[in-house]
């Protein structure tokens, strides 16, 4: 009987423990929902920088401003 019970308890820990490949996904995953926040954030700021830079010319610029 209580080697019946010793080995759920060590069928139930071998269940919940965390391999290191587990844990490198969650990583992964952690800083690729970190990364598209970041790029969401800052897409209204890049479409301003690019119209900015598409009314002055852009890289023809440079004849007209020295």
């Amino acid at each position: 009987m209580k080697i019946g019970k010793a080995a759920r308890v060590v069928a139930e820990a071998e269940r919940t423990v965390w391999t290191g490949r587990r844990v490198l996904v969650a990583q992964a995953a952690v800083l690729a929902g970190l990364t598209m926040l970041l790029l969401m954030k800052e897409v209204p700021g890049l479409i301003r920088e690019i119209k900015i830079y598409r009314m002055t010319g852009g890289r023809r610029a440079a004849r007209r401003y020295p």
